[in-house]
């Protein structure tokens, strides 16, 4: 495949910019040139992945892609290793170790080998249109993977490789995480607290044209509250002897919830209710079913939904919150708040992830690139660099740029490949110079 005309200026720009301004050193020069080179390259392992279905139920092919994963790591001098994981019932992650110099910072490189679209999904194969291509995982993650093994060939070309301390984790089942979450990320926490740098191979995000620096991803945690009432004769609804009802309840909490509980960074969600005189819950908590009559009083009332937070402590004080309106019942009503186990943690904004970010700013005033300010963590979701954020500097939203994620169409920027690989080949280099 040849590059077109945009993509084909972008990588010449990118190769000349250490020669204009001359900011970076040979071997950064060479990483530059490398990317540019092997752009072909790239797009072609990027059609290969997407075209192999790696949703997150379909463990044989997310295997298979973590097979394509390992040819391209195990030439650059990484070991290698698949961790199944059928006790979370998912595939399981693939782990690769490269092993530098003594003292050398260590550096976590997170990706993900899953898609949401399972092989019953529609929207199965790479189409590429000039600069752009669609296809399953295309951007999510596939794009981003594309762009860690860009990055590495480039810095064993110029030698920068040889010396680097590196852990890369792909797990299997990022889009869908195996339960128990404490076991199918156990190993990614563990990599976590061993290294001294995390970096994410999530999409790159904009604001208008400009390319993003992810400092903070917030929590993803699911709730259910559950209400009761009295089953009686819809003409004695809010009498002492019959109260509220729970559909009245769960109507109270949900109103207090959305005019009690806002503050910056915090978003609710209600996804899913339910009421009458029964009402469940399927095993998944995705499904509900109720039935009743208009003139008897709700006996149960269910809601399901979301809460996403920006740090630990933000999380606790909103939880205590959504505990005391649950708590403060209506009449002849009970209710009862549960969170899911496990969930998504949040990456909160910290010190070390902004001198991150400092860092791939200067890298990018090296390469004539525009700094990256830091992205409004509300304009993206949940990751999992957050199960290792509390105990690395990290940063995320180091892949490639790509649009409408999680749906058919999802549709991918191929000159961002060669922009993303660049900058986080000379990056990673950097940092695995510096001493710990």
């Amino acid at each position: 495949m040849k590059l077109l005309p945009l993509a084909a200026i972008l990588a010449a720009s990118i190769a000349l910019a250490p020669a204009a301004d001359a900011k970076l050193s040979k071997a950064e020069a060479t990483m530059a040139k490398t990317v540019a080179a092997e752009q072909d390259r790239s797009i072609a392992l990027l059609e290969r992945l997407v075209n192999q279905n790696s949703g997150s139920l379909n463990l044989e092919g997310v295997e298979k892609v973590g097979a394509m994963m390992r040819a391209e790591l195990e030439p650059l001098g990484f070991a290698v290793t698949w961790k199944p994981m059928p006790e979370t019932k998912r595939a399981g992650h693939l782990i690769a170790v490269h092993k530098g110099r003594e003292g050398g910072k260590r550096l976590l490189l997170i990706g993900h080998l899953d898609t949401v679209f399972e092989p019953d999904s529609p929207f199965q194969a790479f189409t590429r249109k000039g600069d752009l291509a669609e296809g399953p995982g295309v951007g999510d993650d596939k794009g981003g993977m594309t762009v860690i093994v860009a990055a590495l060939r480039a810095m064993q070309a110029a030698g920068t490789l040889r010396d680097a301390n590196i852990e890369i984790h792909l797990t299997g089942d990022e889009e869908d995480a195996g339960d128990p979450i404490a076991k199918s990320r156990a190993d990614l926490i563990a990599a976590g607290k061993r290294s001294d740098v995390a970096l994410d191979f999530e999409g790159l995000v904009r604001d208008g044209a400009a390319d993003m620096g992810s400092v903070a991803r917030r929590s993803s945690e699911s709730w259910t509250v559950t209400t009761t009432g009295k089953a009686n004769h819809s003409s004695g609804i809010f009498s002492a002897e019959s109260g509220d009802g729970a559909i009245y309840e769960l109507a109270r909490i949900i109103q207090r919830f959305r005019t009690e509980l806002p503050e910056p960074n915090l978003t609710f969600n209600v996804g899913l209710v339910a009421g009458g005189q029964e009402a469940t819950l399927d095993a998944g908590g995705i499904r509900a079913s109720a039935s009743g009559k208009t003139n008897i009083i709700a006996a149960t009332a269910i809601a399901r939904g979301d809460l996403r937070t920006l740090s630990a402590e933000q999380a606790a004080r909103v939880k205590a919150k959504m505990a005391t309106i649950v708590a403060d019942h209506a009449p002849g009503t009970g209710a009862s708040l549960a969170f899911d186990p496990g969930g998504y943690p949040a990456m909160a904004p910290t010190d070390g992830n902004r001198a991150l970010l400092a860092k791939l700013n200067t890298v990018n005033r090296d390469l004539g690139l525009a700094e990256m300010a830091a992205l409004d963590p509300l304009k993206r979701g949940a990751g999992d660099i957050s199960f290792v954020a509390a105990d690395v500097d990290s940063l995320a939203g180091l892949g490639t740029y790509s649009t409408g994620d999680h749906a058919p169409g999802e549709t991918v920027e191929l000159p961002s490949i060669a922009r993303q690989a660049t900058r986080a080949a000379i990056l990673i280099s950097r940092l695995a110079a510096e001493r710990r």
